[in-house]
């Protein structure tokens, strides 16, 4: 395969896109910036109408009374026609999903775009035949199988809300889910595969529904293994889905009609349920996916993100589809059964466009002398995603994968914006270790100070989004209006969202995000709050009080620390598992805390507030700074010596 070289260099390390990427760009002209600067309603009405096939066409294009905004009001629509129906005259036999499996002894599955909608409508019906209405949520628990995305399109197809949550979790963060959407219908799998084992998935789906609205629980059969079964509540996938009607009629929704809800980490201990519209999200789903990663009929596209985060929903299922791209998902782990399992899928299916984690790149580059046997050939496009990335990372990413000559793309976005927000356009640039782009077009991001003033070049402060808010972005949080206006409205008030990030820009308008000004921990890419991790310990009936602090980790980015407070009991070895464990339990895996310290008691202001900031630097082994407000300055140094030790 003939390596085009897709990036050149200037003299300051800055990288910039070559002669054959900007004629190959869908977008290589710096003008579209102010042009959708100018009018950013207009500019995404435009995109609307030319991107998206909408049954009736909106009777205004944006309004806004804070804090709400709507986009294409009174638009008609529906997203898994958009998907599916509108591509099967000229791409009936392309591949929409590529199917890895985690091991290399199994076949892997390639659904055609008529593969993937026969089996949509399929299980549509399936599900308006077990009494699934217009507006009601339905959960999928699944790991990283096609059925996901199929379970996602059938939803929609039939105006359900479908609420996704990530296989990994536990059976509580799940019922917690449950119970706040009052779901009927669960569809989950026997089991998946990790690093050779089976786990049990069915078990944690049994033990979530209890005591909730559950009443149906679709089945996938995955691994075959032996799982418990509730007849009448219980079915097999294939068994519902080989009777069912093969075309179900898309259900015509209206554009802010919610099409999902996402949980997200929240900083009072309990997830946020993240509501996204129909039209705006699909709107800016298709133009992120198009101009971000370049797409063109020949692309395959791996983002590797598990279809439990919003990644997963914009860039593993929404946004290649409505482009009628193809798109690779993948079972297991990267490094199994070899670290380089990675880099023979990448070869194997000629993957185009590579989106993944600093946290999966660090561990790439730690497990990554074998890469230089791999050619690459197929590569046009790096992306990263999930938190910022680190200049080492970075640069081993672009050298030892894109080969120098591809373009690495660092987007920034969260589960609140649906899509991507701040990123460089593969046809423009700059390409910048460490840098994350400018601000998509159509979309205003600026960075204020503490009071609210517009801070200037160079200077640290609070990333903001301004008015008109891009169309992806959320419509509130579920069954929590409050929470939706405290969060993202209050800081700065109207016409102003917070995305809690900090950040700087350059002259040219290049953001540098420089993480979170919450209390949000980002593992391994996913954002975890340390509210909820420090209410899940604090149920341990041994347990006083904890403060759950982010500490650098060379692979996963940030791990949690754990500085508990016992109530009679007396630390023991013991007593850290059964803290792990209880993370692990209430939480997922990626919740466990790293480290444990019991200490006496927690530096606190007067008012009761645990100062985090002397937490921080004392793990950090930095000048504790000011203490003078605290109400018990004395556990700063019982607290040093405890750490000192381990």
């Amino acid at each position: 395969m003939k390596k085009i070289k897709l990036i050149q260099k200037s003299k300051k390390g800055i990288y910039w896109p070559s002669e054959e990427l900007k004629k190959n760009a869908w977008i290589n002209k710096n003008t579209i910036y102010k042009k959708a600067e100018k009018d950013p309603v207009k500019f995404w009405e435009n995109l609307a109408a030319e991107g998206i096939i909408w049954d009736k066409k909106w009777t205004k294009t944006y309004h806004e009374k804070h804090p709400y905004f709507q986009w294409f009001i009174g638009g008609k629509l529906n997203a898994s026609y958009n998907c599916l129906d509108r591509h099967l005259k000229d791409k009936k036999n392309k591949a929409a999903i590529i199917w890895e499996p985690e091991s290399p002894e199994e076949k892997n599955r390639v659904l055609t775009y008529h593969d993937l909608y026969s089996e949509v409508n399929k299980l549509a019906n399936v599900l308006k035949n077990l009494g699934v209405k217009k507006g009601e949520v339905v959960g999928i628990y699944l790991p990283m199988i096609p059925e996901g995305q199929i379970a996602m399109l059938a939803c929609s197809r039939i105006g359900a809300i479908h609420c996704v949550v990530f296989s990994a979790f536990s059976a509580e963060s799940l019922k917690y889910r449950l119970k706040e959407t009052r779901t009927k219908i669960l569809i989950t799998a026997d089991g998946y595969y990790r690093k050779g084992e089976i786990l049990n998935l069915k078990a944690k789906a049994d033990e979530a529904v209890k005591k909730t609205k559950v009443k149906k629980i679709i089945v996938v059969k995955r691994t075959g293994i032996k799982i418990n079964w509730k007849k009448e509540r219980d079915f097999w996938w294939h068994d519902l889905t080989e009777k069912a009607d093969s075309y179900c009629r898309p259900k015509i929704m209206d554009s802010e009609d919610t099409l999902f809800i996402l949980y997200t980490s929240g900083t009072t201990g309990k997830p946020k349920g993240i509501i996204h519209t129909t039209g705006g999200y699909l709107t800016q789903a298709y133009w992120t996916a198009k101009w971000d990663f370049n797409l063109h009929d020949d692309d395959v596209l791996w983002s590797t993100s598990d279809i439990g985060w919003i990644t997963g929903h914009t860039y593993c299922c929404y946004g290649p589809l409505l482009n009628g791209a193809t798109s690779l998902i993948y079972e297991g782990m990267f490094n199994y059964p070899q670290s380089d399992r990675w880099c023979e899928i990448i070869e194997k299916y000629g993957v185009t466009v590579f989106y993944t984690s600093p946290t999966a790149i660090r561990m790439f580059a730690k497990h990554g002398d074998n890469v230089k046997k791999f050619d690459f050939a197929s590569l046009r496009i790096l992306g990263s995603v999930g938190e910022p990335i680190d200049k080492e990372a970075w640069g081993w990413f672009f050298q030892n994968v894109g080969r120098k000559r591809c373009p690495l793309i660092d987007t920034w976005w969260q589960t609140e914006t649906g899509g991507t927000l701040i990123n460089s356009l593969p046809g423009i640039g700059p390409f910048i270790p460490t840098m994350a782009g400018r601000s998509f077009p159509g979309t205003r991001l600026t960075i204020f100070d503490d009071d609210g003033n517009v801070l200037p070049v160079n200077k640290e402060g609070n990333l903001v989004q301004l008015s008109p808010f891009a169309p992806g972005m959320l419509r509130g949080v579920y069954k929590n209006p409050k929470k939706y206006l405290e969060t993202y409205w209050n800081k700065f008030g109207k016409g102003i969202y917070f995305t809690s990030d900090g950040a700087w820009k350059d002259r040219q308008g290049n953001f540098r995000i420089t993480g979170r000004l919450d209390d949000i921990i980002k593992i391994a890419g996913h954002r975890i709050s340390t509210a909820e991790l420090e209410d899940a310990i604090t149920r341990h009936p041994l347990v006083a009080e904890c403060a759950v602090i982010p500490q650098s980790h060379e692979i996963k980015g940030s791990v949690p620390i754990a500085l508990v407070v016992l109530k009679k009991a007396k630390p023991s070895l013991k007593l850290t598992r059964e803290i792990v464990k209880q993370a692990e339990t209430f939480i997922g895996p990626i919740a466990r805390p790293e480290q444990v310290f019991f200490v006496e008691d927690l530096p606190k202001t007067r008012s009761g507030k645990i100062m985090r900031r002397i937490l921080r630097n004392i793990l950090a082994d930095k000048p504790v700074g000011d203490i003078s407000t605290l109400a018990n300055p004395e556990s700063v140094e019982k607290i040093k010596k405890i750490v000192s030790k381990s």
